[in-house]
């Protein structure tokens, strides 16, 4: 449960008698485009749905959902997931942290696309810098999400995520990453970091876990945010005081046990069996062997560590 909530996996039986029980109050329905998946919500919570839609590019009410996500409160049932994969239906209990929310609706859709579509999710931030495509992807609390915003700042750079993206794996040439979500669920303190940023943050609502959707492109520009890029950078992060280093180069077979050793850096997996661990594990050494990966230790400030990223992005560019 390293994602801080529990996945129950219940068949189609259980599942009718849970939208029997559930499905029938006075909903908010909404549905979104997660890479080319049509993902329905359907809440009782306004705000939830506001930052829903926020968060993700709607679609059309008359395509059909690919996915449903019920998220209601029971104070009689523990805080869970349970999930259907033949109907792919989530029941999501008693759940006040919109970012859970979020992370499950794109592990569902992830779990969908990559079984007979050839297309793989990465719990991590990504951005084409002058053209070239450079990934951070990390354990919770190394600084992933501050280090991509970092990034932002550089000339001719352009978020495609700040947290999650899809790979295309083609016969040959770099990883073809693209992003599903609008806008980005940041965190309150984001501008203490990297001052360019604090106007963004006066214009965004927070919730009670001082994190809000926002739209980067108020203070980056339209074109800051575009859809794809090829990866060719890797930056796998850690903070480990008791390592004296700070960056190293990974062989593919280095960056596919450090993947394996921190639960492919993604908590929001939904099924987990032998079968998605083979085809998972797979697709990462694929990935890396396409790409240059280095290993960084986040012990340094975020500004000592944010120039020792560029230095290797712009040492590699001069080559």
């Amino acid at each position: 449960m390293a994602s801080g909530y529990e996945v129950e996996i219940v068949d189609v039986e259980r599942s009718g008698e849970l939208r029997e029980i559930y499905g029938g109050g006075m909903l908010f329905s909404s549905k979104v485009d997660i890479s080319g998946l049509c993902v329905e919500f359907l809440t009782a919570d306004r705000e939830h749905l506001e930052m829903w839609e926020d968060n993700f590019y709607s679609i059309s009410d008359h395509v059909r959902a690919h996915a449903k996500i019920y998220s209601v409160s029971d104070p009689d049932v523990e805080m869970k997931v349970r999930y259907d994969p033949s109907t792919r239906t989530a029941f999501l209990f008693n759940f006040d942290y919109y970012g859970w929310i979020k992370s499950i609706a794109l592990g569902i859709s992830g779990n969908i696309l990559e079984d007979g579509h050839g297309i793989f999710s990465v719990h991590g931030a990504a951005l084409d810098i002058d053209g070239v495509g450079v990934t951070l992807i990390a354990p919770s609390k190394t600084g992933k999400t501050t280090q991509s915003w970092g990034m932002l700042r550089m000339e001719n750079a352009h978020l495609i995520t700040d947290d999650w993206y899809f790979v295309r794996m083609g016969k040959s040439g770099r990883p073809m990453a693209s992003g599903s979500e609008k806008n980005c669920y940041i965190d309150a303190d984001i501008g203490d970091v990297w001052e360019e940023y604090k106007p963004l943050v006066k214009s965004v609502r927070f919730d009670n876990k001082g994190r809000g959707i926002a739209n980067v492109r108020w203070v980056a520009g339209e074109s800051a945010v575009i859809p794809m890029t090829k990866i060719r950078y890797v930056f796998l992060l850690k903070r480990d005081h008791s390592d004296p280093s700070t960056v190293r180069h990974l062989t593919p077979e280095e960056a596919s046990e450090y993947m394996a050793e921190n639960d492919l850096c993604n908590p929001h997996q939904i099924i987990r069996n032998e079968h998605k661990g083979r085809i998972r594990g797979e697709f990462f050494r694929r990935y890396f062997s396409a790409c240059d990966t280095y290993l960084i230790n986040t012990v340094k400030s975020p500004r000592e560590t944010q120039e020792l990223i560029r230095g290797i992005v712009e040492a590699c560019g001069r080559r």
